[in-house]
């Protein structure tokens, strides 16, 4: 276990919390999704409880270390002040000029200030101002970070796969370093799901490419109990089995893994179920995201999808085999929509996968929905509020899926 914020005393302490505000904008510069800013307040308000002077610190978008007025951060201050009742400072332009450190300095506990984009400065990517990698450049940037406060909290579970200036660099220069409550929650759900699942352990895994998932479906093979695999990664699973899947997406070079992965299911007794039956079509606007008007669209009868048409959500048959999975399961991890979720008609199957998990821990069953399709896909199901843990970090929470280190989390220091 790490270190998390109510193992330190933060009372009337100057404290420097990354987080997570790498939000959407639309083309006007609004904000059109906040819950990586909702996912903050506990920290926040745990501070400012303790009257501490807060300085956040985040990025938005890929700036590529050059100052992006599109990029900054001067949006999220206003939004950020209703969820709180309070204002927030921002000083744009640059996060370590000596405007920015005027604004720390002066920083009085209760108050909060939001610093510029940090990948504004290629430095936190551990890069110099020619690109190149160059760490003694990250180094002296997470000095300067690091000298604007006392304490150190990392609550961006988001960016900590990144070896960056502000996940690990400025640990060595922070006097007190912890784990924000948002970290400290999906460290809790995730670690416990997978090193100490209450049995029956359910993985359901989808999206386009096994590519993507191979290194998940690995790890879980030796952990969870079953596995569904569904969406378009389904059909190269299928067709490696010589199961016809017409004009669907397959990664034919994959065909050898999908069969080497099934190999090591049945050897580790792990159930590793594909869809029975598809929901097809002969075409698709994936420019659009709709179905034309006049596209064929028809149940298959079995796992096969005729030449002509391709598979774009699982089946009614497919939907009743998982549900009884699902049903029986204690613990769930769902990562990765069904089928074509955006459009509506192909939607189905990953909205009722949806509610089944959500009926599942109205049960008492454990359930932990990551990747930002994933969270969609319950969100317009209309049921995330019944699922018990929503991971607010995409690749940070598959990496961990994967058994990876995560450098922002390995650089935190252990409970003693």
């Amino acid at each position: 276990m790490k270190n998390t914020l109510k193992d330190i005393d933060v009372k009337g302490k100057k404290v420097l919390v990354r987080v997570d505000y790498n939000v959407p904008l639309d083309a006007n510069l609004k904000i059109t999704n906040d819950k990586r800013i909702a996912a903050t307040i506990p920290t926040i308000q745990y501070l400012l409880e303790k009257n501490s002077a807060i300085i956040l610190m985040a990025h938005l978008g890929r700036p590529k270390g050059k100052i992006v007025p599109g990029m900054s951060l001067k949006p999220v201050p206003p939004r950020l002040s209703e969820f709180l009742g309070k204002p927030v400072k921002f000083v744009g332009g640059d996060c370590i000029d000596s405007q920015s450190k005027k604004a720390a300095a002066d920083l009085k506990p209760g108050e909060i200030l939001l610093l510029e984009n940090l990948r504004f400065h290629p430095e936190e990517e551990g890069k110099n101002a020619s690109g190149e990698k160059d760490k003694a450049a990250m180094d002296v940037f997470a000095k300067e970070l690091a000298s604007m406060g006392e304490v150190f909290v990392q609550d961006a579970f988001g960016t900590v796969h990144r070896a960056h200036a502000s996940t690990t660099a400025i640990v060595k220069y922070a006097k007190d370093v912890v784990a924000g409550f948002l970290v400290e929650k999906e460290l809790k759900f995730l670690g416990e799901a997978l090193e100490n699942p209450v049995r029956p352990f359910l993985a359901i895994l989808g999206g386009a490419k096994v590519s993507d998932k191979i290194n998940v479906i690995k790890n879980l093979l030796n952990k969870a109990d079953t596995i569904i695999i569904g969406g378009a990664m389904a059909y190269t699973f299928l067709k490696s089995q010589e199961v016809i899947t017409g004009t669907s997406l397959v990664e034919d070079d994959k065909l050898d893994l999908a069969i080497e992965l099934i190999k090591k299911s049945k050897e580790r007794k792990v159930a590793l179920l594909l869809p029975i039956d598809h929901i097809i079509t002969d075409k698709v606007d994936f420019v659009n995201k709709q179905m034309p008007g006049d596209a064929i669209v028809k149940n298959t009868a079995d796992e096969a999808i005729p030449e002509g048409f391709m598979g774009v959500d699982i089946g009614l048959k497919s939907i009743e085999k998982f549900s009884k999975i699902i049903k029986s399961a204690k613990t769930i991890v769902w990562n990765g929509p069904l089928g074509i979720f955006e459009i509506d008609e192909f939607s189905k199957g990953t909205i009722k996968i949806a509610n089944l998990v959500a009926k599942s821990t109205d049960n008492g069953a454990i359930s932990i929905v990551g990747g930002g399709d994933s969270i969609a896909a319950v969100k317009k199901a209309g049921v995330d509020k019944r699922i018990n843990h929503i991971s607010t970090g995409g690749g940070a929470s598959l990496e961990f899926l994967e058994d990876k280190e995560l450098p922002g989390i390995a650089a935190l220091p252990d409970k003693k």
